[in-house]
């Protein structure tokens, strides 16, 4: 890559280097574009590993200067979220963690367990590391703050019916869609119910022991046992919430654990002095980054959206994060009061964010553990196929075809693509069938080859300045293309193949004995495309191999849309 003509200005602002395809592969952020530009344009043997890979794929760059560091911060977020570049750390949280959430927004509210993104006119309590620990807590506050669970679908049909459902029978459902508590009565229970939730139990606890003192002393001992059972039931989801702090404390404390490649991070989320909820994730350190720019890129990507328990008043980490004051300014207007990062020390946060790093230490060995068998298992299996097939290069992104249809009509095609043997769900695409009449598995199946292969070419061929700022949906080339047939679907990928001018060289082939004999294709072009037609009993050698069975999955895909 040329050292970028003109004069680069020495304002703050993003940079963003691009491929030969146009594709951005790094955001950057720098308070002098200047400087940090110029600092990738020097002697290769000085440069990191990681870092000189980068500039040698890219082959140009570009930036956009700002006013501040802070709108340089907010800049860079955006574009990483919008283009997802390769050589930026990665955050991969494989999970959605579950909230218990509470719809105060409805006539009656209902409490539920909830993922994803926020809703508003809903209270969320959590993230907790597993559902049966929501349902836990639920199912003990529900005995003392009985409102309802059910769908409105559900509750509708109990409305319309008369009759309660079970919950109601066994003490766990107040019953309002038959109407056997007031308004008042139910919007008490739900306010007992957040109350507990939010760590602000005493006068809940309080007036449940004035109650049942008072019947007891009238003898209404039945009364009083139930009450006794509802405090039970209040300390033991309490306890569910360890204490760590004082009640006018609301902090979210990071613990990390790194090797070179990746590093494990485990978060806790402390509010009113307790432990309301947890989160891990596993980061990629895809560009070289120090301890403290690590610190740095994780706050930056846990607060780029607003958080659903919000921006606490402290954030503990293990090391100060680089631009530690900008960090705290930009954190500060996103609560709209002060935010402070702060290193533990001593004392109680230093025991807390102890036990996070121990937490983050165990889940990074975890993640090892898990890493090296399921890689070590995807990549022999690869290198299998590659072996079985004779292919040029292991087939690092595969493409699976297939027609799916009801007794001839409501034809479709599926395509499911596979990234370094594990399934690329964003990548899935349907077909319907426009030109096909009636049951003709050849022509649907040329019908989408064609449009596929049609839409790659045309993205392949567009200049770089007038793409859009996302890859089109077909802009990346398989390396192996999968095509669930026998020779009639062989002779339909030849023909499209030839019709579209792609240069290619024919090899006919067979597998080995012990498997069905079938038929494959293969093209090779400066794209280097691979085009084969397979047997299902194929497939289920991927099974062997713990890859996915694609074309048996490409069904069901269709099928199921």
């Amino acid at each position: 890559m040329q050292r970028p003509s003109g004069v680069i200005p020495d304002k703050p602002g993003s940079y963003q280097f691009k491929d030969v395809h146009g594709r951005v592969i790094y955001v950057g952020k720098a308070n002098n574009l200047r400087a940090r530009v110029n600092s990738y344009f020097v002697s290769p043997d000085t440069m990191h590993p990681r870092t000189l890979n980068m500039v040698t794929t890219a082959v140009s760059v570009e930036w956009i200067e700002v006013r501040n560091e802070i709108e340089a911060l907010i800049l860079e977020h955006s574009l990483i979220n919008r283009y997802a570049p390769r050589f930026n750390i990665r955050l991969r949280d494989d999970k959605s963690y579950p909230f218990l959430a509470v719809t105060i927004d409805e006539q009656w509210p209902r409490a539920l367990v909830m993922r994803g993104r926020k809703r508003k006119g809903t209270r969320y309590f959590g993230p907790y590391p597993h559902p049966w620990a929501i349902h836990e807590t639920l199912d003990l506050l529900l005995r003392s703050f009985p409102v309802r669970t059910c769908s409105p679908a559900t509750f509708k049909q109990h409305e319309r019916l008369g009759r309660p459902c079970l919950l109601f029978h066994i003490e766990k459902c107040s019953g309002p869609c038959v109407g056997s508590v007031t308004a008042e009565k139910y919007a008490s229970h739900v306010r007992d119910f957040l109350d507990v939730m939010d760590g602000e139990s005493d006068e809940v606890c309080s007036r449940l022991e004035a109650e049942m003192a008072t019947a007891s002393k009238n003898q209404e001992f039945e009364k009083a046992a139930r009450l006794r059972d509802q405090r039970e039931a209040i300390n033991l989801a309490l306890e569910r919430q360890q204490m760590v702090g004082e009640r006018d404390e609301d902090l979210d404390v990071i613990g990390v654990a790194e090797d070179e490649f990746e590093a494990a991070v485990q978060v806790f989320y402390v509010r009113k002095g307790r432990v309301v909820g947890r989160k891990g994730f596993v980061v990629d350190k895809v560009e070289e980054v120090t301890s403290a720019g690590l610190s740095s890129r994780i706050i930056e990507r846990l607060y780029d959206e607003s958080p659903i328990l919000g921006i606490p008043k402290m954030v503990i980490v293990p090391v100060e994060p680089e631009e530690v004051n900008i960090l705290e300014q930009w954190l500060s207007t996103l609560r709209t009061s002060l935010v402070e990062i702060r290193v533990p020390q001593r004392g109680d946060k230093r025991e807390l964010h102890e036990l996070v790093t121990k937490n983050a230490r165990q889940e990074l060995d975890r993640h090892r553990m898990r890493r090296a068998s399921d890689h070590t298992a995807r990549s022999r299996a690869l290198t299998e196929l590659q072996d079985l097939l004779n292919l040029p290069e292991v087939p690092l992104r595969i493409e699976c075809y297939d027609m799916a249809h009801l007794q001839g009509t409501n034809y479709v095609g599926s395509m499911v693509v596979l990234e370094d043997g594990l399934p690329m769900k964003r990548e899935y695409r349907r077909f319907k069938i426009k030109d096909v009449p009636g049951n003709d598995d050849y022509a649907a199946m040329r019908e989408v080859l064609t449009r596929r292969l049609s839409a790659y070419i045309a993205e392949r061929d567009q200049p770089v300045n007038e793409r859009g700022e996302r890859p089109g949906k077909f802009s990346y080339a398989p390396q192996l293309l999968l095509v669930d047939g026998g020779k009639g679907q062989l002779g339909v990928a030849e023909q499209v193949v030839r019709e579209l001018g792609l240069k290619m060289r024919f090899q006919l082939h067979h597998l080995p004995s012990g498997l069905k004999r079938c038929s494959f294709l293969v093209v090779q072009n400066p794209s280097r495309y691979l085009v084969v037609a397979m047997h299902c009993l194929c497939c289920r050698l991927f099974a062997m191999k713990r890859i996915v069975s694609p074309t048996d999955f490409t069904v069901s895909y269709a099928v199921r849309q």
